[in-house]
């Protein structure tokens, strides 16, 4: 057996493929071979290592370089300096991965996106060849089942996870055991268990990337759960636009089922389990869990009204439990450490961790896990690094469409279940859009309806219609023609949504604009009544200006206009015929002096 001296750890997820991780890696298993060094350096494509923003990322152990935005080009430099000669290549080191004296690589931990996190859900990603079932029970993996099968009952299962504190991580928040006890409970001849992996929020990937990097974990914590409520047939429900994802997970099923955990009598008992994958067609109410066992059914995907909850009646009318890929990632960890280690994170009501798909106006995008509690700031500003260019923090909306604003007032706020519904968000499946001063948060609002309003599955009235009225006020407002009662409207709208949709995505879907109404009331009367757009977004809103001060009457500004809107000689200030004004905004981007203002 070849010793292995080397590993080089390539990101293999979906944001790091789509910058070319894919080549770098065919790059570095080239190089290797030509150089004789593929016997003693081992390239290895993981899942994400959670700093996106930095990719594609490579890290070369046993130093534990740190490489950003490498490049096919970079390969021969690291591979020639640091894999050949031993030399870490410090101009293409992440910043911040070095000590201050410059000659030793930080571990990971100590690099300041890393340092506050706990990686529970995402212990293996970026660690293991996903792809590679021997990587996975190396590091403890299906440790949790053979523990679960040959040593605990179902009820011993069950009280762990509910000792544990753990709740669901898509949205709801509710306690993942108390779930787990009612399926128990209902008696039938079969049931099911399912997975949520449809993930249908903007700017959410913490479940795809989960999938992506350590599929196993899953699976296993769905033969855990299929043990504890005595089913025996799983499903995954994924969405079609995750390929990698849905990918990685068919060949992680294919080698469970060939190493006999998946199929008859797992660990030579008497329990048998399998499971399946079920790709979606995107559609955003297929998050709702009877909506998704609707489509897994082939029915068209609509939420089913509850009572019967699909713990007594659910899939194919059998009692069925569902939870999403995070509250799967956490299971096997809570019974291989017990329910006491997983309780020493968290606050008192939300245990453990929660992943956060970090985005927006924020320097270090990616996927961050943090013991619940921990603060928003502690998050914007410690491992995200702050707002570029300087700006100032404005809202972040957690939550989705489902969810609601949370303004700078509350950035010292610990981020929990009950606290993120107390200011009016929410946890949901834990996209966190990062937005700065020059966000119109009318505007913000009129986003997340419309996409609402557009993947409305219209089955009810409160949302079929109420959300397109709401829609249709906020659209005028946004263009300069909100009248006065609107904003009595929009609430009133919104308080007869939430009282009577039918599913809890419709319930929440007014979230946004209560939100924002609550924290920026401000910036929709100034729209109505004033008809201005503070953050000077809204384009029908905005009034372009020369500051006959600042302008050199250099004309690039008038030579430009598309509209002939601007006059003035040469060596004079110039004016903007306002009744003209497209409001594109060429002559501001044009003007070299700083002497065109928008307002």
């Amino acid at each position: 057996m070849d010793l292995i001296r080397s590993h080089v750890m390539v990101c293999g997820g979906t944001g790091c493929t789509s910058s070319n991780s894919a080549a770098v890696i065919a790059e570095f298993e080239k190089q290797l071979v030509e150089k004789g060094l593929d016997k003693e350096v081992k390239v290895v494509r993981t899942g994400c290592f959670g700093l996106c923003e930095a990719g594609p990322v490579c890290i070369v152990y046993p130093e534990g370089s740190f490489y950003a935005h490498v490049t096919t080009e970079n390969v021969t430099k690291i591979v020639d300096e640091h894999l050949i000669k031993g030399r870490i290549v410090k101009e293409l080191l992440y910043k911040g991965s070095m000590e201050e004296d410059e000659k030793t690589v930080k571990s990971l931990d100590k690099v300041d996106f890393y340092k506050k996190q706990k990686r529970v859900a995402l212990r293996n990603c970026g660690v293991i060849d996903p792809e590679n079932i021997d990587e996975y029970i190396a590091f403890d993996g299906y440790a949790a089942l053979g523990k679960c099968l040959t040593e605990l009952s179902p009820d011993q299962v069950i009280d762990e996870i509910l000792k544990s504190g753990l709740r669901g991580r898509g949205g709801g928040g509710f306690p993942t055991g108390l779930k787990w006890k009612f399926a128990k409970n209902s008696v039938s001849d079969k049931k099911y268990v399912c997975c949520n992996a449809d993930e249908g929020d903007p700017g959410a990937f913490m479940d795809r990337s989960i999938l992506e990097g350590d599929p196993h974990a899953v699976i296993e914590a769905m033969a855990i759960a299929a043990y504890a409520i005595g089913a025996d047939q799983g499903y995954v429900y994924c969405r079609a636009e995750y390929p990698i994802a849905v990918k990685r997970l068919q060949i992680a099923i294919k080698q469970a089922r060939e190493y006999g955990l998946l199929g008859k009598n797992i660990f030579g008992t008497d329990f048998s389990f399998d499971m399946d994958v079920r790709l979606g067609a995107g559609a955003f109410v297929c998050g709702e869990e009877t909506a998704l066992m609707n489509s897994i059914e082939g029915m068209r995907g609509e939420p089913r009204p509850r009572p019967p909850f699909p713990a007594v009646k659910g899939l194919f009318g059998q009692p069925t439990i569902l939870n999403n890929v995070e509250t799967y990632a956490n299971v096997p960890q809570i019974i291989n450490k017990g329910a006491d280690w997983f309780c020493t994170m968290g606050t008192e009501k939300s245990k453990g961790t929660k992943v956060f798909a970090l985005g927006g106006k924020i320097n270090n995008t990616g996927l961050v896990e943090v013991p619940m509690g921990t603060t928003l700031r502690e998050v914007i500003y410690d491992i995200g690094g702050g707002i570029p260019g300087g700006k100032k923090f404005k809202a972040a909306q957690t939550g989705g469409p489902s969810g609601g604003c949370i303004p700078a007032s509350e950035l010292d706020i610990e981020i929990d279940y009950d606290n993120l519904t107390a200011i009016g968000s929410m946890m949901g499946s834990g996209g966190m859009i990062v937005m700065d001063e020059d966000n119109c948060m009318v505007d913000i609002a009129r986003f997340f309806l419309d996409f609402t309003v557009d993947e409305s599955c219209g089955k009810c009235a409160p949302c079929r219609i109420g959300t397109k009225r709401m829609l249709e006020i906020l659209e005028r407002i946004v263009d300069g023609k909100g009248q006065d009662g609107d904003i009595e409207k929009l609430e009133e709208l919104a308080q007869a949504i939430k009282t009577t949709a039918l599913c809890g995505l419709g319930q929440t879907a007014p979230n946004p604009v209560l939100s924002t109404l609550k924290y920026y009331r401000h910036e929709y009367e100034a729209h109505i009544y004033e008809h201005r757009c503070p953050a000077g977004q809204c384009k029908a809103l905005l009034t372009y200006k020369i500051d006959p001060d600042k302008c050199k009457g250099c004309t690039l500004c008038a030579r430009n206009c598309p509209a002939s809107c601007i006059t003035g000689k040469v060596r004079e200030a110039h004016v903007i015929d306002t009744s003209k004004c497209l409001r594109c905004g060429v002559c501001m981007e044009r003007c070299k002096f700083g002497a065109i203002s928008k307002g």
